[in-house]
């Protein structure tokens, strides 16, 4: 078995060939069409949301991966999106809030299994500015919304491995 981050696509996409094979680590070719296709990262986001009594908002997932586990408000950016955009259409999706400042931090690789498949992403951190932070209710992907002082967070608690990466390098970096 395979270890190809492309091994599910048997067939070529254009033509529909089964002479769809590896051609370099990252992509596939078409024996027959030429058409190669590769498997770059795909963009996420990540919130971190201060109130004014520092705490940091942090969603319970609702769904696998890492059902159940802590995490920041975000997801993926959407076609014809940016990633600021993105990352405020997601807090709003998950609980609710009116995202106001956007400031861009860092950004780590990660892998997000999703049927089957380990996407790669580019997990993209902000710290965020909201409005009526008190109002924040638990939606879509998220079970639960819960303010945690700073000196609580704990980045092991965190269930998906780029955030708690994330979360431990903003608490030591910008914190």
């Amino acid at each position: 078995m395979s270890n190809h981050p492309l091994d599910k696509f048997k067939y070529c996409p254009v033509c529909g060939s089964n002479e769809f094979l590896e051609h370099t680590e990252k992509s596939k070719k078409c024996a027959k069409c030429g058409f190669e296709m590769f498997l770059n990262p795909s963009a996420a986001t990540a919130a971190i949301i201060v109130d004014a009594q520092g705490r940091v908002l942090v969603v319970r997932r609702s769904k696998d991966p890492a059902k159940g586990t802590l995490d920041l408000p975000g997801g993926f950016s959407d076609i014809g999106e940016t990633s600021e955009e993105g990352v405020k259409r997601e807090v709003m999706e998950e609980t609710g809030l009116t995202v106001t400042s956007v400031k861009f931090l860092f950004s780590l690789p990660n892998t997000y299994l999703y049927s089957g498949l380990n996407i790669p992403t580019v997990d993209m951190f902000y710290l965020c500015t909201v409005e009526n932070a008190a109002s924040a209710e638990a939606h879509d992907d998220a079970a639960e919304a819960i303010w945690v002082p700073i000196n609580e967070l704990e980045p092991e608690k965190f269930g998906l491995q780029s955030i708690g990466k994330g979360v431990a390098k903003w608490l030591s970096e910008y914190v």
